[in-house]
């Protein structure tokens, strides 16, 4: 059973960004059309080239600001105060989540490659709000993103993660292999499976998936 292999869990973390709402809400592609304006601005280059270092730097280095960061010394708050600035009127509350995951046995946190003011601001939207014991972004692994083990190492060590006790889920198969290997749960969630030795369960259903392990 299901529930049986996280009968051990007391640290639940979730990924943010098409994790804790449905990618269908499409808010990312708010965010790509900011970081591209945001690159050719900052870059001096042409929207085609803008596009090409954020593919670019995302896929070398985890995040596009992680690129920015390594490469041009760009100034991550101000970037991310940028690239955040969009609309949430796609998000809809979802109080079936919110039930499902306070009835987690043990402490619950976002960790995202975002910033923690526009986590705050998703779960607000969907109706998240104080369901979570705390929350952490980018900002707080010294803008290291994940998929850096370092980033993660960070991160679960200042709120007191014990990953043998602990469950990732995350909607990125990339950000679960450091997490699996650290000894947690992983859970990939997203419309279709990507086997993977690191990834243990997928669902494209989290509030379904969850009720199988509260009941």
């Amino acid at each position: 059973m299901v529930a049986q292999s996280f009968s051990h869990i007391r640290h639940w973390v979730f990924d943010l960004d098409n994790t804790l709402y449905p990618p269908a809400a499409r808010l990312f592609d708010q965010i790509e059309v900011k970081m591209t304006a945001w690159v050719m601005q900052a870059l001096n280059v042409q929207k085609a080239e803008a596009d090409r270092l954020r593919q670019h730097y995302w896929q070398l280095y985890g995040t596009t600001l992680a690129g920015l960061m390594a490469e041009h010394s760009i100034d991550p708050e101000g970037y991310l105060e940028h690239v955040h600035d969009i609309s949430f009127e796609t998000l809809m509350p979802d109080p079936e989540l919110a039930a499902r995951i306070r009835a987690l046995p043990g402490r619950r946190i976002v960790y995202t490659n975002g910033s923690a003011p526009y986590a705050e601001k998703v779960l607000a939207a969907r109706g998240l709000s104080g369901v979570f014991d705390a929350i952490y972004g980018v900002e707080h692994a010294g803008f290291r993103p994940k998929p850096d083990r370092a980033a993660f190492e960070t991160v679960f060590a200042t709120d007191g993660v014990a990953p043998a006790r602990a469950a990732m889920f995350e909607d990125d198969p990339r950000n679960l292999a450091a997490p699996h290997d650290m000894g947690m749960r992983t859970v990939h969630v997203a419309p279709e499976p990507h086997p993977a030795p690191h990834i243990h369960h997928h669902t494209d259903d989290l509030s379904g998936f969850l009720s199988r392990l509260t009941g």
